[in-house]
């Protein structure tokens, strides 16, 4: 399936751990210099990546030490780099594009996080239980409904796809783990989960064994609408099938990736970045998903915010094309 114009359109989330070793803190050893990555909740296939990253920090830099933190993902993990909790951070490229340049749920209180790379695309998928006879997206106002895990970008983007299509469920709070404990119990009609590639991701597909699942498409006039209100979300043709009750489908999605505390050495952004984009196993066995792409390519196409000086300096080295954007 081929990503096309992600911008604006691609046709085609536990309690908060506080780490002490935020912002480039130095251990006892006086020659180690710990780094704090904020992931999200351990369930989830991005943990499982941002353990591989550190594992590659800390195998291959000298005089650094990363571990994982868990979080609530995307838009926590950004308010802790503005509070000094975190060196880098699980983002989105709209979540982060709405940070550094101070809008929607950021308005005059931007965070100027500056994006590393870019490793991944996420559907986000609208889903709701089939013996609730819900069968459109509208038929969602009012209804019990949970609009992705507390903190995370799924949450965050959701909110704002929902709003501008005139649409108001009756939001259900909580982690993951708690939306889908209420999809269980009938509490709740549905949740937005990203997918994993093309397909659900664990989480759903373990609801979905005991309770079958719908998933809600995207109508052409709902496209237009975000194509023309958040141009930095983008649409992902989805091809449905028997576990999602559905043929083919569109909904809207962002990419993922890593982003850096606003002050992050700049030497080591660039040895960070360096060894990330010259790996090609640790990454790969973590995140399957990662087989065959090329990280640079793909950080340069989909940059939604500048990129941290330190990587752009790695990127020229390597001849990427750097969009105006990521200046």
């Amino acid at each position: 399936m081929r990503l096309r114009n992600f911008l604006p359109i691609i046709i085609f989330g536990c309690l908060p751990i506080v780490t002490s070793f935020a912002m480039g803190e130095r251990g006892k050893d006086a020659d180690t210099t710990r780094l704090a990555l904020g992931s999200t909740n351990a369930t989830s296939s991005h943990y499982a990546y941002f353990t591989a990253v550190a594992k590659i920090i800390n195998e291959q830099i000298p005089g650094l030490q990363a571990s994982v933190v868990e979080t609530g993902a995307t838009v926590d993990n950004l308010e802790r780099m503005r509070r000094g909790q975190l060196d880098m951070g699980l983002i989105t490229s709209s979540t982060l594009n709405h940070a550094y340049f101070g809008k929607h749920g950021f308005q005059g209180n931007p965070v100027k996080s500056k994006l590393l790379w870019m490793y991944a695309l996420a559907p986000q998928n609208i889903t709701v239980r089939r013996d609730s006879g819900i069968k459109s997206l509208k038929q969602l106002d009012g209804k019990r409904f949970g609009p992705g895990a507390r903190g995370s970008s799924t949450e965050a983007t959701s909110e704002m796809v929902f709003d501008i299509l005139g649409i108001t469920p009756d939001w259900i709070r909580g982690s993951n783990d708690e939306l889908a404990a209420a999809i269980k119990d009938n509490r709740s009609n549905g949740f937005v989960k990203s997918a994993v590639n093309y397909r659900y991701d664990p989480l759903t597909q373990d609801i979905a064994t005991f309770t079958p699942l719908r998933v809600l498409g995207l109508s052409d006039e709902h496209i237009a609408i975000i194509r023309e209100n958040l141009p930095e979300v983008g649409i992902v043709e989805m091809p449905g099938g028997e576990a999602e009750d559905s043929g083919p489908y569109k909904t809207h999605a962002f990419l993922i990736g890593m982003s850096a505390s606003p002050t992050l050495d700049a030497d080591i952004a660039y040895q960070i970045t360096k060894v990330v984009m010259e790996d090609d196993i640790i990454q790969r066995s973590s995140y399957p998903g990662l087989e065959g792409v090329n990280l640079g390519k793909l950080t340069m196409e989909y940059a939604s915010a500048p990129i941290h000086p330190g990587a752009l300096r790695y990127y020229r080295e390597k001849g990427y094309a750097i969009p105006a954007i990521a200046e």
